[in-house]
């Protein structure tokens, strides 16, 4: 046995790689816009809140909110 024998062969390689590249995208490309609805659904500007008043309630919630955006993508894309 060699450490060659873990390597996966070129041909099974690249379609894995472009696969993961492409759901990637999707994933990610899906928690924006999902990110940018609630942004619009809630009162307020997110930006100020977070950046300039420092908001540490408003940082927890858009992060939990990103944390189970991102679960449910993730569920959604891998089947």
């Amino acid at each position: 046995m060699s450490l060659f024998d873990f390597v996966p062969p070129f041909a099974t390689f690249v379609p894995a790689l472009v696969n993961s590249v492409v759901f990637s995208v999707i994933g990610l490309v899906t928690f924006l816009v999902c990110f940018f609805i609630v942004d619009k659904l809630t009162p307020g500007e997110l930006w100020k809140e977070l950046v300039e008043r420092k908001n540490t309630a408003v940082a927890i919630f858009f992060g939990c909110l990103a944390l189970g955006m991102s679960l449910i993508i993730a569920a959604c894309l891998h089947g």
